[in-house]
């Protein structure tokens, strides 16, 4: 991990509220899939906490983010050629399985962008991938034909069924008859507790404020579900936990 400066080759918004910024670092390949940096914004003290999206090239790499206060407004204001300092990538990555038939990809909302560059590495490999997506409304939805282009089998959900299948990740999951039964996930804790309670392999990414990124300031800790007394740093241990390793 390094403080790094980077340039911005693209900043464009791609749904309701929120925006893909793609940067050039020459470092860009040692980023994993899961993995985060935290992103220096003008004007703030502490840095945003954003996942990496996708490693398209040993040069580039992409962050999706959305506008939830006046950090990451300042942050879609930045333009092309704008130089922007990062700090990583941070925390750990989702390890990946060839030993499986098929695996499954759940995302909701701002958890969605991690999971496109699993896909990619997945895809790579020839692995049967179904992702299945859930926002709020149809203006929400973002990266459905990115990982359709892939060669994923990909299903939405929207909350109010302005879009694809009325309720929730789980209620697509059910509609489409998806029986794959390893899983990757990244959202909400009230959709990682859903997934939790079907399925008992696979990964979760954890969101959780931060301040430093890399475990020193203890402001992120999740307690052990089976270990007493034993906590885990979200930005340092996770962002990516086994199905079942941590309370939340």
């Amino acid at each position: 991990m390094q403080a790094a400066d980077v340039r911005v080759t693209e900043n464009i918004k791609i749904a309701k509220d929120t925006y893909k910024m793609t940067m050039e670092w020459e470092k860009s390949s040692t980023m994993r899939p899961g993995q985060f940096v935290n992103v220096q914004v003008d004007g703030f003290m502490l840095r945003r906490p954003i996942s990496i999206s996708l490693v398209p090239d040993r040069r580039h790499f992409v962050i999706v983010y959305k506008i939830v206060g006046e950090g990451t407004a300042k942050l879609s204001q930045v333009k092309a050629g704008d130089i922007i300092n990062i700090f990583g990538p941070l925390g750990s990555s989702y390890p990946i399985h060839d030993d499986t038939d098929s695996i499954l990809l759940i995302g909701g909302g701002v958890g969605v962008p991690p999971l496109l560059e699993l896909a990619r590495v997945y895809k790579k490999i020839r692995m049967k991938t179904y992702v299945v997506l859930g926002f709020n409304d149809g203006e929400s939805v973002f990266y459905e034909e990115e990982f359709k282009k892939l060669g994923c089998e990909v299903y939405v959900a929207t909350m109010d069924g302005s879009y694809g299948v009325k309720g929730t990740v789980m209620d697509a999951i059910e509609a489409a008859d998806i029986d794959s039964t390893f899983v990757y996930c990244c959202g909400p804790v009230p959709m990682l507790k859903a997934v939790e309670a079907k399925y008992t392999k696979g990964y979760m990414s954890f969101e959780s404020r931060m301040a430093c990124g890399m475990g020193a300031c203890m402001a992120c800790v999740a307690k052990d579900k089976k270990e007493e007394n034993m906590y885990h740093r979200i930005c340092k241990e996770g962002p990516v936990f086994p199905i079942g390793k941590v309370d939340y």
